[in-house]
């Protein structure tokens, strides 16, 4: 160990693993990383990229008297084995928008606190593919992004006009930093797009434009446009409305010829440009095909889940065998109004196959939010309950979409031990995939 004078800023190791490089050097619990190599390390980005490197030493600073910094050449064997109580080993970014379309300003009061924060962090980007509105990065972060290739970058861009984006966002700047799209796109930096369209905001015009704009960005690999959702948590806030089918079929219609366009012009390019589900949902438009979807980019948006889905319940259900024998007789599938009737076609592809299998989907409609809130992933443990008493025999399954990341709690904090409860037992919860459901169902 090789001891310094300076000082300056790091991230606190809060343990290290046992038996691990790290305890092996002697590095303690509240020691604080400073730099690797020349690279000072502020949070998880630069500690993960500049790991990467095999970096040839290490500073750190130790808290006793004096502040004492130390170099340790090397960790041989890659990860050195620090644990950070924070992920990021930072705050996370707070939003600084005022979006008139914001979901968690629709709320209602009484929910888990972390439910209220806006998170517009571009860490969370790369690793969680979270979207970010570009209105808080710093010119350090920019530079790093482009220094570091952090790629894809996932980009909330609603509208490519930017008087209107300052509008919809309520933030005076948040049309200036559209210029970091075409800095981040000359520098290849990957980029997947949103637009959350508004009728009679930034549809229609306002939307060829920004297809057409977002087309001149050669990184912009995906753009996902997805219909407004409102609560009925909405006093005080800008009026909007819903997309009416009609406005519906022809947002797709619109859409559609954008990408076809591309495709023929482009090739295999792809067409880029795609509606959300619910679009086709709302205007009574079936599904397109898998192969619509390319390679499925934009999944997190609601964009090809239903194809995706469909298939692979096929594929499972194509290579089950005739020897195989349903497990259970009676199943209760428990989904959101929107994915009610993909459910029921898969269901009843079961029914015709094992004549005595009796399966009842049930769409939970959402009184919670509001009946215009149709997804699965919002419907609440409450009314889940109270409308699957209705129901009280079999095998319930609930999509684990329902429950938050940690997988035990719905939004309005009812457990799953609390509806196995409520139902005696025999509570399922299935992960997001056809083949899940598929064993779930038979297996």
């Amino acid at each position: 160990m090789l001891f310094l004078n300076s000082r300056d800023f790091g991230v606190r190791i809060d343990g290290v693993e046992p038996d691990s490089a790290a305890e092996r050097r002697g590095i303690l619990p509240g020691d604080i990383l400073l730099r690797i190599d020349s690279h000072p390390i502020t949070d998880v980005l630069d500690y993960q990229f500049y790991l990467s490197e095999e970096p040839a030493s290490f500073a750190f600073r130790r808290n006793v008297p004096f502040g004492t910094q130390f170099f340790v050449r090397k960790f041989p064997g890659g990860d050195p084995g620090f644990l950070f109580d924070e992920y990021l080993m930072d705050d996370q970014r707070r939003c600084r928008n005022n979006c008139v379309f914001c979901f968690i300003d629709q709320l209602p009061p009484g929910l888990r606190e972390t439910l209220y924060f806006k998170d517009d962090d571009s860490r969370l980007s790369f690793f969680f593919g979270n979207y970010i509105t570009l209105t808080n990065l710093t010119e350090h972060e920019v530079s790093r992004i482009i220094d570091m290739h952090i790629s894809p970058l996932r980009v909330s861009v609603h509208t490519m006009n930017p008087e209107l984006r300052c509008d919809m966002m309520g933030n005076k700047h948040a049309g200036e930093v559209l210029a970091l799209l075409k800095k981040f796109s000359d520098a290849g930096i990957r980029m997947e797009c949103q637009l959350v369209l508004c009728p009679g905001m930034n549809d229609g015009d306002e939307l060829e434009r920004s297809m057409r704009e977002l087309t001149a960005l050669p990184s912009v690999e995906s753009v996902a446009a997805v219909p407004v959702g409102l609560t009925n948590h909405r006093d005080g806030l800008v009026p909007l409305r819903l997309f009416t089918p009609e406005e519906a079929a022809a947002t797709v219609r619109q859409i559609e010829a954008f990408g076809n366009n591309l495709l023929a012009r482009q090739g295999g390019h792809g067409r880029v440009f795609y509606p959300a589900d619910e679009f086709y949902i709302r205007a009574g438009i079936p599904i397109p095909a898998p192969s619509f979807y390319g390679e499925f980019a934009q999944l997190e948006n609601g964009v090809g889940m239903w194809a995706l889905f469909a298939d692979e319940f096929s594929e499972a259900f194509a290579e089950i065998g005739d020897d195989i024998v349903p497990a259970v007789r009676d199943i209760i599938i428990a989904t959101g109004v929107a994915a009610a009737p993909l459910m029921e076609q898969l269901a009843e592809s079961v029914r015709k196959r094992y004549a005595d299998m009796n399966i009842a989907v049930v769409p939970v409609i959402n009184r919670f939010f509001g009946e215009d809130i149709t997804v699965a992933g919002l419907v609440t443990g409450r009314d889940l309950m109270e409308q699957l008493a209705a129901f009280p025999n079999g095998r319930l399954l609930i999509p684990r979409s329902m429950l938050r990341f940690d997988g035990d709690l719905f939004l309005d904090d009812v457990s799953v031990e609390d509806v196995r409860e409520s139902r005696g037992g025999d509570v399922y919860v299935v992960e997001c995939t056809g083949g899940a459901l598929l064993d779930a169902v038979i297996k």
